[in-house]
């Protein structure tokens, strides 16, 4: 990734390399009858193709309840050093788009977590 990136890039390439595996989601989602659940691998799927198309690493997922909606929450991060940037992918459990946001612009609650636990591993994997 280039290190120039600056968040609004960042979440505009993540978003562009999502269109296709989200259209294909959306898709099927069409075509049942009744809402599609979306499974934790199903996120899982979709997050890493994301963070696959620009080099990033999942740093954790979760299920969350958030403004009173279930949601797939995944943190990661992007770079390393100075310049590691760190993201907030969110799918509701009902389906729909996946929003990705910069920690730095997100409100969620799980956003402030991110570098904290990036910190922690970094200093797990240094002690090892």
């Amino acid at each position: 990734m280039d290190p120039q990136f600056d968040d609004k890039a960042l979440e505009n390439t993540l978003a562009e390399g999502l269109a296709d595996l989200v259209a294909a989601d959306v898709m099927q989602t069409d075509l049942l009858p009744e809402a599609k659940t979306v499974s934790e691998d199903e996120f899982v799927e979709v997050v890493g193709g994301a963070l696959e198309a620009v080099g990033g690493t999942l740093l954790f997922k979760m299920c969350v309840e958030n403004e009173g909606e279930s949601q797939h929450v995944a943190a990661a991060c992007v770079g390393d050093g100075g310049n590691r940037q760190f993201l907030l992918l969110t799918l509701p459990t009902t389906g729909g788009a996946l929003k990705v946001e910069t920690t730095s612009k997100s409100t969620n609650p799980v956003a402030g977590i991110a570098a904290a636990y990036a910190g922690l591993m970094d200093a797990f994997q240094a002690a090892a």
